[in-house]
């Protein structure tokens, strides 16, 4: 969007902003935020917005009580549920201490990390995500229920599928927040669907992760119904997976995503915990063509990686990972596995190995992976493995 300081003032002034969210994360992915009036914007540029940094998730060791929060002007969004007589606007923050240091375990920080480590090796990353998410009755009291909203099956049509006209809403919304969805379509669940989005640079891809949560579950609500993004909602109905399409180029244009690839295999177990931090997450792995084997194919059914070659691109498919996740962990851990395999030039195992390990099976065991991992030590600060490992 490449909106600077400047002219995000100016739409303010101009375009009777009244209310403006300050959002950041916790070490979850899961968004927070803080509103100010347009009067308190420009010093929460200049010198951050306060926030308690100890009861936030993952921040437990930080060793100051408060953090300050700085808006990135890029991120701004115009939320189009509110009024357009005072509206809201939306950014994301970067999350600094009192001495005006990066926090090191804001996890938008993490990421910005790995991208300048991908631009110091001449690689370019990006990023396609293909989302899962359920919808859901409210009873009579507003309360969500695990009522699926219809009994539609995959890429059925209306009046079937009831859920059409949230998901035609989802995307203009969307839309109109400056993302670009590329499809969408009722998924194999009773009340599940799936809303895709092209490549995007890491950092807008995840920052794009957390608003279309935001809307999926605004938008749900206005009709009356609950989002669940959550792995495994209903125990005899297939899972939600967050799959994510991986792009990698050098700076001479080659395409190195094969080596990527092999360099993310070699590492997924060390970082699953990550890629799937909830107990629900093992129940999905290994059910209605989730995969629970480290291994790859180009016959897209239960495989770890899909990886296929049409046109002269490579296209490298990640079906692992579920949206309990946080996308700005998930995709520094790509990117820092994928620089491992480009530097190495790491081979990719036999397709459908048979002697290929399993994913983890449970979070206690993924926690002892990562915990013992040298490669996620190097790259995820202590008080983050901490926080996901500590249960």
């Amino acid at each position: 969007m490449d909106y600077t300081i400047d002219e995000v003032m100016k739409y303010i002034e101009e375009e009777d902003v009244k209310f403006i969210r300050l959002a950041f994360r916790d070490a979850y992915g899961v968004q927070k935020n803080i509103s100010v009036t347009p009067g308190e914007v420009k010093k929460a540029f200049e010198e951050g917005a306060p926030i308690n940094a100890r009861v936030i998730a993952g921040f437990g060791d930080c060793p100051y009580a408060t953090l300050y929060l700085r808006p990135d002007p890029d991120t701004m969004a115009i939320l189009p549920w509110r009024p357009d007589s005072g509206r809201v606007l939306r950014m994301y923050c970067d999350i600094y201490t009192p001495e005006g240091e990066e926090y090191e375990s804001d996890t938008r920080r993490i990421l910005r990390k790995a991208i300048e480590k991908a631009d110091a090796s001449g690689v370019e990353f990006r990023f396609g995500t293909e989302t899962e998410f359920y919808l859901f009755n409210k009873d009579e009291e507003g309360n969500p229920t695990k009522i699926p909203y219809d009994r539609a099956g995959y890429m059925d049509i209306a009046p079937l599928d009831k859920c059409e006209n949230v998901r035609r809403e989802i995307s203009l919304t969307i839309e109109s927040m400056g993302l670009t969805p590329e499809r969408s379509h009722h998924e194999s669940g009773p009340g599940q669907n799936e809303i895709d989005f092209h490549y995007a640079k890491p950092l807008k891809a995840a920052d794009q992760m957390i608003t279309f949560k935001m809307v999926v579950s605004t938008v749900a609500d206005r009709f009356g119904l609950v989002s669940d993004f959550s792995p495994m909602p209903m125990a005899d109905q297939p899972g939600n997976g967050y799959h994510i399409n991986i792009y990698a180029v050098d700076r001479s244009g080659n395409d190195v995503v094969r080596y990527a690839a092999a360099g993310i295999i070699d590492r997924i177990r060390d970082m699953t915990i990550f890629l799937n931090p909830t107990d629900g997450s093992y129940s999905r792995l290994g059910q209605n063509l989730a995969p629970d084997r480290v291994n790859w194919s180009s016959a897209a059914d239960s495989e770890l990686m899909y990886i296929e070659s049409r046109k002269g691109k490579t296209r490298v498919e990640l079906r692992s990972p579920d949206a309990s996740s946080n996308p700005y962990l998930v995709y520094a851990l790509l990117i820092h596995a994928g620089l491992y395999g480009i530097e190495n030039k790491l081979s990719l195992p036999e397709e459908m190995d048979s002697e290929a390990l399993l994913l983890p099976g449970s979070r206690k065991e993924a926690a002892k992976l990562a915990s013992g991992s040298g490669f996620v030590r190097k790259y995820v600060p202590e008080g983050i493995i901490c926080e996901y490992t500590k249960r």
